[in-house]
């Protein structure tokens, strides 16, 4: 780890803390590195992770698929992989070819995702809610030779638009094999050959992984990771969650993100833990119910996914026969602003002690920040936590890029092992994201206290600014979920001919509750908050427009609210 000459430093239980020339705290973190404890970063390859873990582990679960009634054993499941590696080297891919996915989540998806990292193919991932020019996108920019997919998704018809997408010009994808099918079995179920000329020249710095971005401005980028940057991301996440090969991690977050690939799969797998997939895609009773089902002692989600769960847990408590959680014991709320009510709730009644919170982004593996088991309550459901041991975080002016003081707001920047290698095929994006000292601009705004713990007040994008003052949605947010009649919210800002922006708010409300109107909000923030930060505008919804991954799409509701009040 690198610490600029011009700091000295202070300890911390995770680290260390810039201090100025009169001995004043900067906003300026360093994560433990091996000399002060940490175990060491992890150089071997991520193929080379999971031949270690099967040798150890062979009759441990690796995959407990509930829905599809499927359980492999890491010694099952290895057999799989090599089959299908060796198949695609069959077929002329060779280590730095792209290999697309497109489904769901599904014991097949593991399957895919460490043959391609044991043969050194780049993983495409391709969000399931893709629409036909995203697919196109993507595919031509990635240059993707072989897609596994499913057939379909709600009302997406994946056979029908991949056939489409290959008729693009620039599209190079020469194969599209369908998850059930008979070459996907015959892949599968086929020769184990030797690979070791393709595999004895892989390097834990090649390309392994292209996570696009969710492009709500313009085209998305694909963040290139490496076998260094995930593996030990999700190793050092699981380390901090006290993973061993006993943890079974129940995973309802989706595989195409990092979130069910690093933070649930490396973390688990890197320890002979066990991934338990509940269901395609996000539901609350078959999240529970495979929880109770599988022993699960982690539960992953972001926090609406959690909301969920809690009320589901709830109603079934009502019914009289309560779900049984008593095996779990931690899990991860991320993806989004983490409200502490909830994870008060979480830790609770849904029987998870440990749970954490975990912050970052795609481009930096994604894990920055998280909380540890033995943090103060108010820490641990108030703050993101501290940084991670091997990397460093630095909050400065938004407009003068200087360090400011803890306790001050400003945007978050990153630097270690887990920032990517760079956007695909994207230079000037790359040079914008990466300054040349190798900090990443994450477009986070945060505060540090002076214990190192990291509060993170919102996103430069999402800022309003309402009669020249700068709003801030995270701290409006937070407020309107206290009160009791409502379950989440929302703030964005909206057109205003008087003070440039007004605050709008879009509330989530308990069932049986009764309906808030913009007079009963105001009433409840009176005094509570100052008055230029009490929405001008309320509205209910049932649910809000989310991403694949679970994000609530901010800029749909923006897109919404001129409609929703009228306006057109």
């Amino acid at each position: 780890m690198t610490i600029a000459s011009t700091f000295a430093t202070r300890s911390t239980p995770y680290g260390a803390i810039a201090v100025d020339a009169d001995g004043n705290d900067l906003s300026y973190v360093f994560g433990k590195t091996l000399d002060e404890g940490a175990p060491p970063l992890r150089e071997d390859t991520l193929g080379d992770t999971l031949r270690a873990t099967v040798q150890k582990f062979p009759s441990r679960d690796a995959i407990v698929d509930v829905y599809s009634d499927k359980t492999l054993s890491y010694e099952q499941f290895y057999k799989l992989v090599l089959a299908l590696a060796s198949a695609l080297a069959r077929k002329g891919l060779r280590p730095g070819d792209r290999v697309g996915i497109w489904s769901t989540n599904r014991w097949e998806w593991l399957v895919v995702m460490w043959a391609c990292h044991h043969l050194g193919l780049i993983l495409v991932n391709i969000n399931p809610a893709y629409r036909q020019s995203e697919l196109n996108y993507v595919l031509e920019k990635s240059g993707t030779r072989m897609v596994f997919a499913a057939r379909r998704y709600k009302d997406s018809d994946y056979r029908s638009m991949l056939n489409d997408a290959r008729k693009q010009r620039g599209t190079q994808v020469e194969d599209v094999i369908y998850f059930g099918g008979d070459e996907w079995f015959s892949f599968i179920e086929g020769p184990v050959d030797d690979l070791s000329q393709y595999t004895a020249g892989l390097s834990n710095t090649d390309v392994v992984n292209l996570q696009f971005t969710s492009g709500t401005t313009g085209f998305p980028k694909g963040a290139s990771l490496t076998h260094r940057n995930i593996l030990n991301n999700g190793y050092f996440v699981g380390e901090l969650l006290g993973f061993t090969e006993a943890d079974r991690v129940c995973t309802p977050v989706p595989f195409f993100h990092c979130f069910g690939m690093v933070m649930a799969t490396i973390a688990a797998f890197s320890r002979g833990g066990a991934i338990i997939i509940p269901a395609p895609s996000f539901k609350p009773r078959e999240s529970l119910k495979a929880v109770q089902a599988a022993g699960a002692t982690a539960l992953y989600g972001v926090p609406t996914m959690f909301i969920q769960e809690l009320t589901e847990a709830e109603d079934h408590i009502e019914y009289g026969s309560p779900y049984d959680l008593s095996t779990l014991r931690t899990g991860i709320m991320a993806g989004s602003s983490c409200p502490s009510k909830t994870m008060r709730e979480v830790i609770s009644e849904l029987n998870m002690p440990e749970v954490a919170i975990c912050y970052g982004m795609t481009e930096t593996s994604p894990v920055s920040f998280q909380t540890r088991a033995d943090d103060p309550l108010d820490k641990r459901v108030g703050t993101v936590g501290q940084i991670m041991p091997h990397l460093e975080a630095k909050i400065v002016d938004e407009d003068t890029g200087d360090i400011v003081p803890v306790g001050t707001q400003g945007e978050i920047l990153v630097r270690g092992y887990s920032v990517m290698k760079e956007y695909w095929e994207h230079p000037e994006k790359t040079a914008e994201a990466i300054d040349a000292d190798g900090w990443m601009r994450t477009g986070d705004l945060g505060v540090f206290d002076d214990e190192g713990y990291l509060s993170v007040t919102g996103r430069l994008k999402d800022m309003l600014i309402r009669g020249g003052e700068n709003i801030y949605p995270r701290e409006i947010e937070e407020f309107l979920r206290t009160h009791p009649s409502v379950v989440d919210a929302e703030v964005i800002g909206v057109p205003d001919d008087k003070y440039g922006e007004e605050i709008m708010a879009w509330l989530i409300l308990h069932e049986g509750a009764e309906h808030l109107t913009q007079s009963d909000i105001a009433e409840f923030a009176h005094g509570q908050l100052s008055r230029q930060k009490i929405p001008r505008y309320v509205h209910v919804v049932d649910s809000y427009p989310m991403t694949a991954s679970g994000k609530v799409r901010k800029v749909e509701l923006r897109e919404m609210a001129p409609k929703v009040l009228g306006w057109v």
